[in-house]
């Protein structure tokens, strides 16, 4: 094999490799709270539960390094140091990625984020592709070229770490610049939660347990037992073949006294207000000479008496049930009016990533949502204000955005160094 050809192999590898480490921790830093729960969920699967207090800044770091090595293979720069760190990246990641195939302790690795979710089985493959591509690129490091100036390379770096940590900040003080999840601005939740038309359903194996003369045995539908002298135990159901799940799949609000009232409130042709809260201990305490009251608490005041007085109806959604310590030490400190309806964590976190947020919706459509501090003042009806007009963002336009916001001081930052090293290319 020529070293043209090893050099176009080795170019082809580091392409591949680096968009991928791009991605991973791009979508991921624009999504900083749903990585922190993902980690969560590994680290409760491994009852690592004294690590839960890093779990954010190091979801955070994480992914600003997956995106550094990205970055580094696809310009060539610190070749050595940049493809050792993936390849230590790839080789912890990989045996880790088979366990959690086999045990299954997690269902989604998360590793793409909301942006494209895979199975475990999938990203064990995946992780073992790049693995091999990772070694090879490592074995023909020599017939790597070099896109940057040596000396530039570390700030070059620098520059991309820092980037992704503030992209990351951004969107945990705010909401994700770019979201995934069912439910999005502009997406109906009815829709998300209905089968297409077809649509595989799970295959499902019933065994059932029966007992005789104090002897137990499992029969299925084929054998099932005519002889009324055995006597039903038991039966269990067992997924054969998993079949479609929609993206919505549990969205149930349930009100004390009126039960599930998921139906009223997502064909309301009316605006509907919720507030996304879930626990009610996350709001933030604020202590003053006054006592104490939750932090933000009168802008949610405030749109719920905007609400109630544009005919608007305005729920809590929490996980946090009624009566408890929680919810009434919430109430004592807030003054709240408005209802509340119960609602899985899970779920409710999916909704919006901001613990509380508000999330408008009409005829189950979702209209706009912000994270707590960004909540806008009403004034007018929803009909002729900004607040009540959906705006579905574009993820290409914003992507591109972000691509310019990135590369323009770096392009600046590469023809810069250039001009004051003309030596760069033979360095």
């Amino acid at each position: 094999m020529s070293d043209k050809t090893k050099e176009r192999i080795v170019l082809a590898l580091q392409l591949f490799v680096g968009a991928v480490f791009v991605f991973s921790g791009f979508v991921k830093a624009v999504d900083p709270l749903g990585g922190l729960y993902k980690i969560t969920d590994y680290l409760n699967a491994f009852h690592w539960d004294a690590l839960k207090v890093l779990g954010f800044s190091g979801m955070t770091i994480m992914s600003a390094v997956e995106f550094v090595l990205g970055v580094g293979l696809l310009l060539g720069i610190q070749k050595k140091i940049v493809t050792l760190g993936t390849l230590a990246f790839m080789v912890f990641y990989t045996p880790l990625t088979l366990y959690l195939a086999i045990a299954n302790p997690v269902s989604d690795c998360g590793c793409f984020g909301d942006a494209l979710v895979i199975t475990n089985w999938q990203t064990f493959w995946k992780n073992v592709i790049l693995l091999a591509a990772v070694v090879l690129i490592w074995e023909w490091l020599g017939y790597s070229k070099r896109g940057f100036c040596k000396k530039a390379e570390w700030a070059v770096l620098g520059y991309t770490f820092v980037f992704s940590l503030i992209i990351s900040v951004y969107c945990f003080q705010n909401l994700p610049i770019m979201d995934f999840r069912p439910y999005r601005i502009g997406a109906n939740i009815q829709e998300g939660m209905s089968y297409p038309e077809g649509a595989k359903k799970d295959s499902i194996r019933t065994t059932f347990i029966y007992e005789k003369n104090g002897v137990k045995q499992e029969f299925n539908m084929q054998n099932y037992p005519k002889d009324t002298s055995w006597h039903f135990v038991d039966s269990k159901n067992e997924i054969v073949e998993k079949g479609y799940e929609p993206p919505i799949h549990d969205f149930v609000l349930n009100h004390s006294d009126d039960g599930d009232i998921t139906d009223l409130v997502l064909e309301d042709t009316n605006y509907v207000f919720l507030l996304v809260a879930h626990n009610l201990t996350e709001f933030n305490i604020v202590t003053n000479p006054g006592g104490c009251h939750y932090d933000n608490s009168e802008k949610v005041n405030s749109a719920y008496e905007y609400a109630h007085a544009h005919g608007y109806k305005f729920y809590c959604l929490t996980a946090t049930s009624e009566g408890t310590e929680e919810m009434n030490s919430y109430l004592a400190a807030t003054n709240a009016k408005y209802e509340y309806l119960n609602a899985d964590e899970i779920m409710l976190k999916t909704i919006i990533r901001s613990s509380p947020g508000l999330m408008i919706i009409k005829k189950g459509t979702v209209v706009n949502k912000w994270a707590l501090k960004n909540i806008p003042t009403f004034s007018e009806p929803l009909d002729s204000c900004e607040a009540g007009q959906m705006k579905i963002p574009n993820n290409k336009l914003t992507t591109l955005f972000i691509a310019l916001l990135y590369l323009i001081p770096l392009g600046v930052g590469y023809i810069f160094s250039k001009k004051r090293n003309k030596e760069c290319e033979k360095a």
